[in-house]
């Protein structure tokens, strides 16, 4: 997530305090939830702005031992659904569904930095009085954990995040064709348009449809909106099927760049096939090839510099790691510049790029798309997903400055519980799993992992939330309450004080039939920016738990955000945003 810091505010107590103050606030909102087209919303810059993916029991039509999934599956390709369609029952039709998802409302939550809620913004969504079919709306998939990662733009005016054009309560969306995009082996015969969206200070909304990710979602999206530019560039995953795979799921994986609508959905032309903005292959290091389109199976974006990094964390194919577009061009041999060797840092006169790749269609099948115009950031991993030795599961990252970089790091996933410890062991003992520090040390133009923070996370230690259910998951034969693996989306800001201070999503384990619906939460933590040894004293502290039939999952500043430092003594801020200039105490 891109940002360049918020401001305190003046008159309210220390965060730390105002922090062990909302430790005893409960999960229910505290005001109006508001619609899209409400003339009263209005983020103010500076807070943080959290991303809620909420389920509707009344949505769903599922009937245990009788409805077929996935919905018009063909022969060969259903399964009987083991549970109804009842929160969070429902979803251990994972078990025997391995495509299976509900499409869900998006809840937009401002925060204030120590967590006090302001108020909430829903995403247009068929469940709403006057959104028909025709109308602009947007959901996610309830359970898919990569989902609505938020994005200021770059120039700071809006938010960014990704979604489906789909009713609430559609079944398995998330792993659906795109129009455009077929692919018959696909067990998920629907078809449904990506949609990136966007808010801004005001609250509304803009929404952009694409053929990208057919197959599989959209995970983030940041707009390009700098020097009259109107282009976003997004990450995600694509294909459901067999291999070889279609060319439009080899194009509409990995990094995309889509131009902005400026129309509704329903009056937007047909997008066409997807336009790749990056592409990488493990033949690049020497490794050998993977399936075709595979190696882009990216989450986690952020620009800094101007550059594109993006992460790779999961799946069996690529390398899961830090990666970035080399704009610069290609040497003699057709490798990028910044990284003949597959690994490189970024050239200091690096631009963003503003339009999709000229790839060779002849070689998607065999070589994907052509020519390969990223790298491995040098120092992080280079090791292939399908060794043993994998221990590193990147997800989002938030750049402190040009030397310091944190990585979430969202946990290996496995869910073994003793009962005799009462914890989850395996995500109890890992060593790399929560936010990582990265620094970067100019002479040898490597990037090294200088500690991990993990005090206050309680990896692998079972937390209950209120009306979920409590005791053994019949179906998994593991406890339902859920325990923190790791850390996703993540944000931060530079306080003049020499810390850092950076907001995380936990990502969980659970005996529940699929992960990713567990309530998770928003911490937060307060690191020595210099510091390379870890320092003695930082901890997590959580900011909000989610609630019964909700999990959380972006998480950035308000649209509007864009603070400057000044030379004041005391530290603090000033806010020279959107034409402000007062400024404010340090915490």
């Amino acid at each position: 997530m891109i940002t360049t810091g918020s401001r305190p505010f003046a008159g309210r107590p220390p965060l730390t305090s105002c922090l062990a103050l909302a430790l005893l606030a409960s999960t229910a909102l505290g005001s109006t939830l508001a619609r899209a087209d409400d003339d009263g919303v209005h983020f103010r810059p500076g807070d943080l702005l959290l991303s809620r993916a909420v389920y509707d029991n009344n949505a769903v039509s599922i009937t245990a031992g009788v409805t077929q999934l996935p919905p018009n599956c063909t022969a060969g390709n259903c399964a009987t659904a083991n549970s109804g369609g009842t929160y969070p029952q429902v979803f251990n039709n994972d078990q025997v569904d391995g495509s299976f998802g509900v499409t869900s409302k998006i809840v937009l939550d401002e925060l204030r930095p120590d967590g006090d809620h302001v108020q909430s913004l829903e995403v247009p969504n068929s469940a709403q009085r006057g959104i028909t079919a025709n109308r602009d709306q947007m959901v996610t998939s309830f359970s898919s954990k990569s989902e609505i990662a938020l994005n200021l733009s770059l120039d700071h005016r809006t938010v960014s995040f990704m979604g489906y054009l789909a009713p609430v309560g559609a079944i398995d969306v998330s792993n659906s064709n795109t129009p455009d995009v077929v692919d018959p082996t696909n067990p998920v015969p629907s078809s449904y348009f990506r949609v990136i969206a966007t808010v801004d200070e005001n609250g509304h909304f803009r929404f952009t449809k694409t053929n990208a990710y057919s197959g599989n979602n959209g995970r983030a999206a940041i707009l390009n909106d700098r020097h009259g530019l109107d282009v976003v560039y997004t990450t995600g995953n694509a294909g459901n099927g067999g291999n070889p795979q279609p060319n439009g799921i080899i194009i509409g994986a990995g990094a995309q760049i889509v131009t902005q609508a400026h129309a509704p959905l329903a009056q937007q032309p047909d997008p066409g096939q997807p336009t790749p903005v990056g592409s990488f292959n493990v033949t690049q290091l020497g490794l050998k090839a993977d399936k075709t389109g595979k190696d882009t199976n990216f989450r986690g974006l952020t620009v800094f510099n101007n550059v594109i990094y993006v992460t790779k964390g999961s799946g069996g194919n690529g390398i899961n790691t830090v990666y970035f577009i080399d704009n610069s061009g290609f040497n003699a041999s057709g490798q990028p510049l910044a990284c003949p060797n597959g690994t490189g840092v970024p050239s200091t006169s690096a631009t963003l790029p503003t339009t999709p790749i000229v790839y060779d269609a002849t070689k998607l099948q065999t070589l994907g798309v052509t020519p390969y115009n990223m790298c491995v950031l040098h120092g992080f991993p280079t090791n292939s997903a399908k060794t043993t030795t994998v221990t590193m599961f990147p997800f989002g990252v938030w750049f402190a400055d040009a030397k310091t970089l944190y990585v979430a790091d969202e946990g290996n996933g496995t869910a073994t519980y003793s009962a005799a410890s009462n914890t989850y062991t395996a995500a109890a003992t890992q060593t790399n799993a929560g936010l990582q520090k990265w620094v970067f040390n100019e002479t040898t133009g490597t990037w090294t992992l200088a500690y991990t923070l993990q005090a206050g996370l309680n990896l692998g230690v079972p937390y209950t939330v209120s009306g979920y259910p409590i005791g053994t998951n019949s179906v998994t034969g593991s406890p339902w309450s859920p325990a923190t693996d790791g850390l996703r989306n993540i944000t931060g800001r530079v306080n003049r004080d020499g810390t850092v201070t950076i907001w995380a999503i936990t990502s969980t384990v659970s005996g529940s039939g699929d992960q990713g619906a567990d309530p998770n939460k928003l911490v937060v933590i307060t690191d020595k920016l210099a510091a390379t040894t870890l320092p003695a004293g930082e901890s997590f502290t959580t900011v909000k738990t989610a609630g019964f039939s909700e999990a959380l999952r972006g998480i950035s500043f308000t649209p509007g955000t864009d603070f400057d430092r000044d030379d004041r003594a005391d530290g603090g801020f000033c806010d020279h945003s959107r034409g402000h200039g007062d400024c404010h105490d340090a915490d």
